[in-house]
């Protein structure tokens, strides 16, 4: 594959799956990890770096849904490929509600299981960068001062300089001011590039700092 494959993590309680899938994954190269119990599996330290979990649907201590329930409310997007040997529609509908990447029944085709964990692994590293991209914008936005977070959502709803000042009642020479300090923090040139930047951090519903209609009076920060 080039890069390496990645880390899969394989929840199933038949041994004879177990040792046929992770023989079939780690020929492919894939360094894969092998649990029989749900216990065990979530209290893993592997699931922050898992690529793809392959996941059964009927387990000895719990269900796959509950497993996938119990990862979706401890905050993660893992990329879940869901393997059983008793599907039907409406667990596959309830699966891929949820996010699965696939649901597949067994006996399991090669050919298909692997085209669905790559599908997981790319899904994975993709959120993975975006995340860090994330992080790193987080970061700068936590460097603007209160009055530049304001300027800045101005800014990004459009508004002009002489606009801006008029608003937070001040004047446009100081409002020039923040705006090159905030830019320049952010590592922007452009109003386009701005809001793009912002774009990235508003989806998660991240505080940015105070909205515009925050500090109306008082001096500038």
């Amino acid at each position: 594959m080039g890069e390496s494959a990645g880390k899969i993590l394989l929840l199933d309680d038949d041994e004879l799956v177990l040792r046929s899938l992770r023989r079939l994954l780690s020929a492919s190269g894939y360094f894969v990890t092998v649990y029989q119990s749900a216990r065990a599996f979530l209290a893993s330290d592997d699931l922050d770096t898992a690529d793809c979990i392959i996941l059964d649907l009927s387990l000895p201590d719990s269900d796959g849904f509950r497993v996938q329930e119990a990862l979706a409310a401890a905050g993660g997007s893992h990329s879940i490929v869901f393997l059983t040997g008793r599907g039907d529609i409406p667990a596959s509908v309830r699966a891929m509600k949820a996010g699965a990447v696939d649901f597949l029944t067994k006996p399991v085709e090669a050919d298909a299981l692997l085209a669905a964990v790559d599908v997981g692994r790319q899904l994975s590293r993709s959120r993975r960068k975006m995340e860090e991209k994330r992080a790193s914008v987080l970061k700068r936005l936590d460097s603007l001062t209160a009055r530049e977070t304001q300027v800045m959502h101005l800014v990004v709803a459009g508004l002009l300089n002489k606009q801006i000042a008029a608003d937070l009642g001040t004047v446009e020479k100081t409002i020039k001011v923040h705006r090159g300090r905030m830019m320049a923090k952010l590592g922007v040139r452009t109003v386009a590039d701005l809001v793009r930047l912002v774009a990235v951090a508003e989806p998660a519903g991240e505080a940015l700092g105070p909205s515009p209609t925050t500090i109306r009076q008082g001096h500038d920060i």
